[in-house]
């Protein structure tokens, strides 16, 4: 089978980059995958091209590359298929527009497969009839605007397949949008196997891993850690991660960290990548965050043979980790259970040393070859049906239904504009 992946772009860092590249080289092992990256901004990719892998894109932003299109007309003009309230929707324009259309009518693929709702979107509306069009979704369903769902629950329609990284937000998608007959699955993110040794859960580390923004709750496991280091100040706790666009957390828990006299227990250890080699130099992990998409350093850590200490957020968590047995759930936003949790895998080493090896066992289940088989299932089931509801009078309707719905996001948004300039004025 030839598998296309349509991607925002290969050659940046991300969870949504990384999980797709992996997905593609276990995929690659049996069937014909190519990526196709809607922007080219660097040489090479972050993380390599997967072996076996076609990689390609459609809009160069390199300025020194001799097919560079920053300079294009139409690249200064907004999108108007990508969706406005995607939330990259300020990179897309009129040329990723045709880039994109061109790319999809000219397909020659069994099974197209989108990375992102507006690429989803671009997919439902623009793919030639024959290939089987499958959305991803790697967020969740609450955290899309209004505007994003309801062009969702028009465009999705047109799909054959969504496929979410939880059973929760699959739940979420069935019960809350109005998708007839479109199918939803819920297939996880796949981790690799490290290449180094798992952890030997004798080190007094406790670790941390993701993008420094609020919603991760640092602050709250900085303070549950001040209660730890009161109890066992021989244990430390590392943070890694690089400050988040939304603004400068590294600083807010520098200081929280000199205020609670922790400067000799908490190290912010800036962005590793990859985190692989990482987990082993620690004996426990610690996830205090108010909701996680998926929870994909949870995976990892249990993937090094670390146990986690996890908040029980929407929507990952609780679906990764058995409470007692490879990690412990606690209440979101619980600073004392948070402290509590972590001092019971501290105190009790045969404790620590048995849910560790419980959390390497259970991982297993995200391997990517067992992750690849799912999405291969799920293809080759798709593709025995045949592509469903493409023919020309529902596409026909379709367009005409997505004429009216543009018409009325253009006045929407025209309307906010005029408002928007008469209150600065």
């Amino acid at each position: 089978m030839h598998i296309s992946f349509l991607l925002h772009n290969a050659y940046g860092i991300g969870g949504t980059i990384r999980s797709t590249f992996t997905l593609a080289r276990s995929l690659a092992e049996q069937h014909d995958v190519e990526i196709v990256s809607v922007f080219r901004h660097r040489e090479a990719p972050t993380f390599g091209v997967p072996d076996g892998v076609t990689l390609r894109h459609l809009v160069d932003t390199r300025k020194k590359s001799p097919t560079y299109d920053g300079d294009d007309a139409e690249h200064a003009r907004p999108a108007t298929v990508f969706p406005r309230g995607e939330s990259r929707h300020k990179q897309y324009s009129r040329l990723t527009d045709a880039r994109i259309a061109a790319h999809l009518r000219g397909l020659e693929a069994d099974v197209v497969v989108g990375t992102r709702p507006g690429l989803n979107v671009h997919i439902s509306r623009q793919t030639r009839r024959g290939p089987v069009r499958v959305g991803q979704e790697h967020l969740t369903l609450d955290s899309h605007g209004y505007r994003l769902r309801r062009e969702i629950a028009h465009r999705y329609t047109l799909l054959d397949a969504l496929t979410t990284v939880t059973r929760a937000d699959a739940a979420d998608y069935r019960r809350r949008m109005k998708l007839p007959g479109l199918r939803i699955e819920a297939i996880p993110n796949a981790v690799p196997e490290p290449a180094c040794p798992p952890a030997g859960g004798d080190l007094k580390w406790v670790l941390a891993a993701g993008r420094l923004h609020r919603v991760k709750r640092y602050d709250l496991l900085v303070r549950a850690f001040a209660q730890v280091a009161e109890v066992r100040p021989d244990w430390r706790l590392r943070i890694y991660g690089g400050a988040d666009a939304s603004g400068d957390e590294r600083a807010t828990l520098r200081a929280l960290v000199d205020q609670l006299d922790l400067h000799n227990h908490v190290f912010l250890m800036g962005s590793v990548n990859p985190m692989e080699a990482e987990w082993p130099k620690g004996s426990i992990a610690a996830v205090a965050s108010d909701r996680e998409s998926f929870g994909m350093t949870i995976v990892e850590a249990m993937r090094g043979g670390v146990p986690v200490v996890s908040t029980e957020c929407p929507h990952g968590p609780a679906e990764i980790i058995e409470d007692g047995v490879d990690g412990r759930l606690v209440p979101v936003g619980d600073t004392d259970a948070i402290a509590a949790a972590l001092l019971q895998l501290i105190q009790d080493d045969d404790l620590r040393h048995r849910m560790g090896g419980a959390a390497l066992a259970a991982s297993e289940r995200f391997a990517p070859e067992r992750i690849a088989e799912r999405h291969e299932r799920l293809y080759a089931e798709l593709l025995a049906r045949g592509a469903r509801g493409h023919g020309p009078l529902r596409t026909a309707l379709h367009r005409t239904r997505g004429s009216v719905l543009d018409g009325a996001y253009a006045l929407g948004y025209k309307a906010a504009d005029v408002l928007r300039k008469g209150r600065a004025a």
